[in-house]
């Protein structure tokens, strides 16, 4: 989820400069990246998100046993969902704002409000609508198993969601752009800055608002808050339809979003049923991390091979596109191509990268689990197939979808992320069962 934009700004600006009528010179071509400057590249920003999701499992351990977790245990299912917003709305933001101000949409004062508060607009309308229907999936997933309904349940799930996704929308909205401003006031590249920032900070303050909202909300509140936040969509919807760039994705960009919010969900089902049992209460620390992890790797595997096909391959919008085959994992970890070396960089980081956020995790005594080897060990097995899955789909998705004419810089994150949440959390939860079935047992360390 980091890095998602920085590989689409550069195309548009070298596409910026190919079509402008000055005599300004053509940027050189980008120099061929090693696994090296790869790794390189990737390490910094990979271990500030990953901090930040170790920041926000030691949240999750810490609120789960807070009393409207445990009394709507399908608050959990909120969990994944609304931390997937991260990815699908403000690291978007993040990426079209410095798209923008990289291309000179931002050059000037009017053209630079315009921008921001066009795309504030937009993401307060998809944070609302999401976050509804984020609370509505949750319903619906906890009534399913037990056949039992409760209304005052339903209306909290619904005030925590959508209260929670619009203020966390709204304050990293804020904060990126600053960032973004502030990058370029200083001659940095904001695409280097922003993203890296958004992931590092949004699992952790989407976890707390959550955990302070639910708990602060009572009956007569509930519905107010759900009335407020739904009467202000359609001023956000004015607002975002003035600005050309944001008009369009009002309109088009829901599928990915609400999609992605659905597959999350069921990760969050998965987390509901596996945290609510006692034996089983380390997982919630461990649970933003394995997701945090697998999804920003994946990211930056799409972001790049879908840079990729729009410096090399024919245009996005071919009528007749060639056949291409369904890509083998041996292509895709083991090919010559730039896009495997980058496959077996990000594979490579995944074990050393949980293995610092493991230690983290124990030397600040978080969660209920003690670190031995059988359980670092399926741990690692757990994390290291999920990102193999993902790499391998990031293949396949994005060519898939660029041969099709859709765009992958907007349709192909939304979904990969949302896909790491399912496989992460199910994985661990399969994880600690095995463990528990063969002994391993140990839930006292956070007590």
């Amino acid at each position: 989820r980091f890095f998602s934009g920085s590989f689409e700004s550069f195309y548009y600006n070298r596409m910026s400069d190919d079509t402008s009528t000055d005599q300004s010179p053509v940027p050189p071509a980008p120099l061929k990246e090693t696994s090296f400057s790869i790794g390189l590249q990737v390490l910094f920003p990979f271990l500030l998100a990953g901090f930040g999701t170790v920041a926000a499992g030691m949240v999750l351990d810490i609120v789960q046993h807070w009393t409207v977790f445990t009394e709507v245990t399908e608050v959990f299912i909120l969990v994944p969902a609304l931390l997937g917003l991260k990815g699908n709305l403000e690291m978007t933001l993040a990426s079209r704002l410095s798209t923008a101000a990289n291309i000179g949409q931002m050059d000037t004062a009017k053209d630079m409000w315009k921008m921001i508060m066009g795309n504030l607009a937009l993401i307060q309308v998809q944070a609302t609508v999401v976050g509804f229907l984020a609370s509505i999936a949750a319903v619906i997933f906890g009534w399913i198993p037990e056949g039992n309904f409760k209304m005052g349940h339903a209306v909290l799930l619904c005030a925590s969601s959508v209260a929670t996704a619009f203020i966390a929308s709204l304050l990293l909205g804020l904060i990126m752009i600053g960032v973004i401003i502030a990058s370029r006031k200083v001659g940095i590249n904001p695409d280097n800055v922003a993203t890296p920032i958004a992931a590092s900070l949004g699992d952790l303050i989407t976890l707390a608002l959550l955990a302070g909202i639910s708990t602060e909300f009572n009956d007569y509140a509930n519905p107010m808050v759900c009335a407020f936040f739904v009467a202000l969509t359609p001023i956000w919807v004015l607002i975002a339809r003035r600005t050309p760039s944001t008009r369009e994705v009002l309109y088009s960009g829901w599928e990915p979003v609400i999609i992605a919010m659905a597959i999350s969900s069921v990760g969050g089902l998965i987390l509901d049923k596996t945290v609510s049992n006692p034996n089983f209460a380390g997982m919630a620390v461990f649970t933003p991390v394995i997701n945090g992890v697998g999804g920003n790797l994946v990211a930056v595997q799409a972001s790049r091979i879908s840079t990729y096909l729009h410096m090399n391959a024919l245009p996005i919008a071919e009528p007749n596109p060639a056949p291409r085959k369904c890509p083998t994992p041996w292509s895709t970890f083991f090919g010559s191509g730039v896009n495997a070396r980058s496959a077996r960089v990000l594979f490579l980081l995944v074990t050393p990268g949980h293995l610092v956020f493991l230690y983290t995790i124990n030397s600040m005594q978080g969660g209920h689990t003690t670190l031995t080897s059988v359980f670092i060990a399926f741990y690692l097995a757990a994390a290291l197939l999920q990102v193999v899955i993902l790499l391998y789909l990031a293949d396949w998705m994005v060519n898939w979808m660029w041969h099709r004419g859709m765009d992958p810089d907007n349709f192909s994150i939304p979904y990969l992320t949302a896909l790491g949440d399912l496989l992460g959390t199910g994985f661990l939860a399969l994880c600690f069962h095995i463990l528990w079935l063969i002994g391993d047992r140990d839930t006292d360390v956070g007590d």
